[in-house]
């Protein structure tokens, strides 16, 4: 049993694990009835029973080891994303479908936008390809997001776990209010950093953010009027909390000492929580290992490695079901106080 559970995660699992359930929101969107429901089940109920009951994917790939793949599995899914939202946008606000299965896709969909195609496009914004980076932009833009490609590269990756990162979340902090000092402090940190390393020369990309998002709200107009630009704006928001949450739980708590230079010691396996759950990592494409991928950005997601339990903090839940808890602050804040203990720095 022991050698089953150190296998690696192979390719085939990643790409099951996160196209599954565009065919089953593809079934709701046609026949409605339960089928609305199915994509919404395998996003929460399947995952998490899968999580549980089947951990035979927590190993490493060999270090060095080439994945041919991974980014063509990347391509796939950005280009999915971008005919998913229309096509949700319209069952939402422009079909004929009951309103139980509008709300189960508006669900069900926004999870995996949220989960999915915010993993994915993390993946490409880290890319050395420029098509690749500007597809992740794309998709960050199409879900209302864009600047988050130069906040999370250019603030986040540099001051993670200190008090200049907007993205990392403070002890006690709830999410909610978490959620409206990072997104706002994200956005002017990030066009910050921008200007910066521009000085006035070149169109800025916050102008290619901002531009594509009215595009996409255009074209949520265009498909079902008012009512398809709030239900583009909807799904938006709700893929937006997904990646907030996922940032707020993977770094609370979690703060860099001070050297005896008085200056911060460097970002380390400690200052992220992972998470060793292998399917939410399959179709999260590893951002559950998150302590690697502050190590090594640019390392393609199959090869992100898993650090022990001694080097860095673990959460006892898969990372989506930790962001459920976190909605729920008493509760959070109660639960992960035990984990959180042996991490603090020292005063």
């Amino acid at each position: 049993m022991q050698e089953r559970t150190q296998r690696p995660l192979p390719m085939f699992v990643f790409a099951l694990a996160a196209l599954a359930p565009l065919g089953l929101f593809g079934l709701g969107v046609v026949l409605g009835g339960v089928w609305a429901w199915a994509g919404l089940v395998y996003m929460t109920v399947f995952a998490a029973v899968l999580d549980r009951v089947a951990e035979i994917f927590r190993g490493d790939a060999p270090e060095a080891t080439e994945f041919p793949a991974a980014d063509g599995l990347l391509v796939v899914l950005a280009l999915a994303t971008l005919a998913l939202m229309p096509i949700a946008v319209w069952a939402i606000a422009g079909s004929d479908l009951s309103a139980g299965a509008r709300f189960a896709i508006f669900l069900g969909a926004g999870l995996w936008l949220g989960q999915v195609a915010n993993s994915t496009a993390h993946e490409l914004i880290h890319r050395q390809s420029r098509g690749l980076f500007w597809l992740g932009a794309l998709v960050y833009s199409v879900l209302l997001f864009g600047h988050h490609t130069s906040a999370h590269r250019l603030v986040h990756h540099r001051h993670a776990a200190s008090a200049e990162d907007p993205n990392t979340a403070r002890r006690g902090e709830s999410y909610y209010r978490f959620f409206l000092r990072a997104w706002a402090g994200s956005f002017w940190r990030g066009w910050a950093a921008e200007t910066a390393l521009r000085q006035g020369k070149g169109l800025h990309p916050y102008t290619i953010y901002i531009g594509m998002a009215a595009v996409s709200l255009g074209c949520g107009s265009a498909i079902a009027g008012v009512w398809g630009v709030l239900a583009w704006a909807a799904l938006g928001f709700h893929a937006q909390s997904q990646l907030m949450l996922s940032d707020y739980v993977q770094h609370y708590g979690l703060m860099r000492g001070l050297r005896a230079d008085g200056r911060l010691e460097p970002v380390s396996a400690r200052h992220s929580w992972n998470a060793p759950h292998w399917f939410s990592s399959a179709y999260m494409l590893n951002a559950p290992r998150h302590s690697d991928h502050h190590a090594h950005p640019a390392r393609p997601y199959p090869a992100l490695r898993l650090p022990s339990a001694d080097e860095a903090p673990t959460l006892p839940w898969p990372l989506p079901a930790a962001c459920m808890i976190a909605l729920v602050p008493p509760v959070w804040k109660r639960a992960i106080r035990p984990h959180l203990k042996r991490w603090q720095c020292p005063a």
